[in-house]
């Protein structure tokens, strides 16, 4: 909680700091013009925290989803513009025939946010390919990793179209959704029907989900109820096995603090084929190693979303993002195909994992045995 009121004083002070400048470089406007532009900003830096008591309220949706936007892009706009006036006042103690930094700031920012934001828009393909020694019914099999999409306000159907044609594109056997779908409201999601968009996904193993933290924020089991009517398979503390014989270990978010272990859903699970657990959060990946689980994929993380805050992240999790080959396990943690909220990626990056599963020779070996 005292982390929580540290943010939110952190984020006053920097607009206080950010208006007193747009004061200073508008001194000589009218003084009219100068209130109109404080006060603007202080609407536009309380838009997303209004968004949030609004985000259930059907009649004011529209209304809703334009401050979760505005006060989105807000957020990181403070985040920079502050690092850049910093610089800035820095500069002009060293250098005092140093003018006009406010503005210099401005653009720089206007520029970088536009940047982030085309870097967002194009997805990187990211490529791996694991060799298994467990019984796989057919020598190479394709999964496409989806994480961290948080469909409403922020990404809508038309996004998500373009993420099916993307996904359809690497031609995956199946299809994987390592939590967040959904973002903070199923309201948006379901005004808009959007998750019928996964009807046009061409895997032939279908499209199985776990859930994410935001679903909890926006009511699991309404959800759930939701996704019963699409393609989508939300599996909870269950495991499935697909046609390769692959297994998927498929753990609700630690938002449910009854889940189940990574060991009970092992139980349920067969040690002759290959185990992938899909966990959210990367909090439990030492556990997936040392039980001898063979895929761990996550998401949650998006590695920050912009730097610096990449850094901290990096230092939360002993895996932060991409892959790793731990004692036993192969373990991706993703940064999401989409992210939440500010519509930028300043120093990380939207990807689409893509896993061929491949038979290594011992197990042609047990393939050849077991079909004969």
């Amino acid at each position: 909680m005292w982390g929580l009121f540290a943010i939110l004083g952190l984020y006053i002070g920097a607009n206080i700091y950010i208006a007193l400048r747009l004061w200073q470089m508008a001194a000589m406007q009218p003084l009219w013009l100068r209130i109109a532009l404080v006060s603007l900003l202080v609407i536009v830096a309380s838009a997303l925290f209004i968004s949030f008591t609004l985000r259930d309220t059907s009649t004011l949706s529209v209304i809703s989803g334009w401050l979760f936007n505005i006060g989105s892009i807000w957020l990181v706009f403070v985040l920079y513009m502050t690092l850049a006036l910093i610089v800035a006042d820095i500069a002009k103690l060293l250098i005092p025939q140093l003018h006009n930094g406010t503005l210099y700031a401005l653009i720089g920012v206007t520029l970088l946010l536009i940047y982030g934001n085309i870097n967002y828009r194009h997805p990187r393909i990211e490529h791996i390919s694991i060799e298994t020694d467990k019984l796989l019914y057919e020598h190479s099999y394709r999964m496409a990793v989806v994480s961290d999409i948080h469909l409403g306000y922020g990404t809508n159907r038309e996004r998500l179209s373009r993420y099916v044609d993307i996904i359809n594109r690497q031609q995956p056997d199946v299809v994987v959704i390592v939590g967040d779908l959904i973002d903070n409201s199923i309201l948006p999601v379901t005004q808009e029907d959007m998750c019928r968009e996964f009807e046009h996904v061409t895997a032939r193993d279908g499209i199985y989900m776990v859930a994410g933290n935001h679903e909890y924020i926006s009511d699991i089991e309404a959800c759930d109820r939701y996704l019963q009517n699409t393609p989508v398979r939300l599996v909870r503390d269950s495991v499935v096995r697909l046609s390769s014989g692959i297994q998927l270990l498929c753990r609700d978010d630690r938002s449910n603090r009854q889940r189940a272990t990574i060991e009970e859903l092992l139980q349920q699970s067969n040690s002759d084929y290959p185990t992938v657990v899909l966990d959210h959060q990367p909090y439990d990946i030492a556990t997936s190693d040392r039980c001898g689980v063979d895929i761990h994929l996550s998401g949650h993380t998006h590695r920050g979303q912009v730097w610096p805050l990449s850094w901290m992240v990096d230092a939360m999790y002993d895996q932060s993002y991409g892959y790793r080959k731990w004692e036993q396990c192969h373990t991706i943690v993703s940064s999401g195909l989409s992210l939440w909220g500010p519509p930028f990626r300043i120093g990380t990056q939207s990807e689409l994992w893509v896993i061929d599963i491949q038979a290594s020779g011992k197990s042609e070996e047990c393939r050849t045995q077991f079909l004969a």
